[in-house]
């Protein structure tokens, strides 16, 4: 807005009672031209934006115009008053500086607060001293804070618990609307929210609920989301939370991972009682042990007894003669019904040694 070329001071009062005696002289002189309108633009301004008052329908040959704060022409709620024929703005008694009037009858008004909110009124003034008024209301609205999610319990048992969600704000005028993984809330049947929607109420609680949740508070010009509140939900018969089925498959795995191993240590141990192959003969002097899997053979050589009086063993062709029968029978049915694991631990070198 211009500022004003002089003070307010005792020759303008003339002219707002001018505009007073020409207002009650509209009850006598009704125009017939389009009714005079006032629009705001934007239509729900945010706090600290500039608005403009946009007057529609406007009459010709005007003389001047003024705006009021209420919704009806009051001297002392006048903001200005322009003279038309002098160029002059007069300030009213709620004039901030932070308005500025145009030709066209419209008013801006700059850097907006919630003290501005409410009804204006124009009175436009012909030079036949016909006057005619427009009420046009302005809403401003101050940006919303970011709200927060209070949960009665975040950790709960399905078919068991009950869930109470609350978005705190300290806006007021504001609507607010639930979300379920950044997607708006689908109420169920087990779903209930209160009285403008400031608590969402779960009852019961099943594992379709777990998850991450927000509220969004907004008015006309903002709105914003909560931070993410997330329920984990657990089933009654299974505390550790894994379903029955992942358990079912572990059992099952533990069980044939025995089986394996115990199929395994028996597999070894016919290995091992296997690889050792024992042959004697009755008429043979000697054990001879075989190794299978390709490892030499350990034969152990008896030298044969030699005979009184006839000198070395190498000049008899005749084999000594056997044990005893006392060691045969003992020796015999041990060879013929051989245990494998004895034999193959025989030290044939110590026997030879002895």
């Amino acid at each position: 807005m211009e500022p004003p070329s002089a003070p307010p001071h005792r020759g303008h009062i003339p002219c707002q009672g001018l505009l007073l005696a020409v207002s009650l002289s509209t009850f006598w002189n009704t125009l017939t031209t389009a009714q005079l309108t006032i629009e705001s633009v934007p239509t729900n301004a945010a706090e600290g934006k500039d608005v403009l008052l946009l007057v529609h329908n406007l009459p010709g040959n005007l003389a001047a115009y003024g705006w009021y704060k209420g919704d009806r022409v009051d001297p002392d709620q006048q903001i200005a008053l322009h003279v038309i024929e002098r160029l002059e703005i007069i300030p009213g008694p709620l004039y901030s500086g932070r308005e500025r009037m145009y030709p066209n009858g419209s008013l801006l008004l700059q850097k907006v607060t919630q003290e501005d909110t409410g009804y204006y009124t124009l009175q436009v003034i012909n030079k036949n001293f016909h006057s005619e008024v427009g009420t046009g209301q302005l809403c401003i609205y101050k940006p919303v804070a970011q709200p927060s999610i209070q949960a009665s319990n975040i950790t709960v048992t399905e078919q068991k618990d009950v869930v109470v969600l609350t978005c705190l704000t300290n806006d007021t005028g504001i609507s607010i609307q639930w979300f379920f993984y950044n997607q708006s809330l689908r109420l169920t049947e087990r779903m209930k929210l209160s009285h403008e929607n400031h608590t969402l109420t779960i009852d019961p609680i099943t594992r379709e609920d777990a998850g991450d949740y927000q509220c969004e508070v907004s008015n006309p010009v903002t709105s914003i989301k909560s931070d993410f509140i997330t329920l984990a939900v657990s089933s009654e018969k299974n505390t550790t939370g894994l379903p029955v089925r992942a358990i079912a498959c572990i059992v099952i795995g533990v069980l044939v991972g025995v089986v394996l191993v115990a199929a395994l240590g028996y597999f070894l141990f016919l290995t091992r009682t296997s690889s050792c192959d024992l042959s004697w003969h009755p008429s043979q002097t000697s054990l001879t042990f075989t190794r299978t899997r390709g490892q030499p053979d350990l034969t152990e050589h008896r030298p044969p007894a030699s005979s009184p009086g006839r000198g070395s063993s190498s000049s008899s062709a005749s084999p000594a003669p056997l044990p005893g029968s006392r060691t045969v029978i003992p020796i015999y049915q041990e060879l013929l019904h051989p245990h494998a694991n004895t034999y193959c631990q025989i030290n044939h070198k110590a026997d030879v040694a002895s």
